[in-house]
């Protein structure tokens, strides 16, 4: 599941300010760039919007991408950064609360109904986790990047990525067992009163 590394000719000719190499390598990643903005912003346009300044960034920055690093690892480093831009932009300024219901659903052919509802309590959980959580859970189960990719992308320890991810999973299980939700058959999470009223 893990994302491919570009061709290395492919990369090197996008180096050196080939567009049609760099076509490429935007149609080779700007779904999951896309799709991983998409979850973390909540808005379509947006994400949109970010998605082709994510690009525009790698684009400029091309020419001094070290390769010795993952491109991934520096792509989703750059989405990174250029999502936490904006996310603290937008803490500054006024804005309509996005509806999670405007998010696009999850595709599921014939899934039965109380599937697609566990689908949607899954993505109103990550939804509200926070961004650190978030963007590391995302890079896992989403994009599909290892622990290590994920370190470097968000520029920190192994030890924090694996952490931010136990974490996020630990309250998106405890966000769904209060909706009565569990997945792979587990037993209900005993959540104590003195659990809930910290929150």
């Amino acid at each position: 599941m893990s994302l491919p590394q570009p061709d290395f000719g492919v990369l090197r000719k996008a180096q050196r300010g080939d567009e049609r190499a760099f076509s490429l390598i935007v149609r080779a990643y700007q779904v999951p760039v896309f799709n991983y903005v998409l979850r973390l912003v909540g808005d379509r346009s947006l994400a949109e919007d970010l998605t082709q300044e994510v690009f525009l960034r790698v684009f400029q920055g091309l020419p001094k991408f070290s390769l010795r690093s993952k491109f991934t690892t520096w792509l989703f480093q750059v989405t990174k950064n250029r999502v936490l831009d904006e996310l603290r932009a937008v803490e500054r300024r006024p804005r309509a609360v996005v509806q999670i219901d405007d998010a696009p659903h999850l595709e599921v052919v014939d899934a039965p109904f109380e599937r697609m509802e566990a689908i949607d309590a899954v993505w109103r959980a990550v939804e509200n986790l926070n961004v650190d959580l978030k963007m590391a859970l995302l890079l896992r189960d989403i994009v599909g990047l290892s622990y290590t990719e994920i370190a470097d992308a968000l520029e920190v320890t192994l030890a924090t990525v694996k952490w931010r991810i136990y974490k996020a999973r630990e309250d998106v299980q405890l966000a769904l067992a209060r909706e009565g939700i569990f997945l792979h058959d587990e037993p209900p999470v005993s959540v104590s009163s003195s659990d809930s009223a910290t929150h």
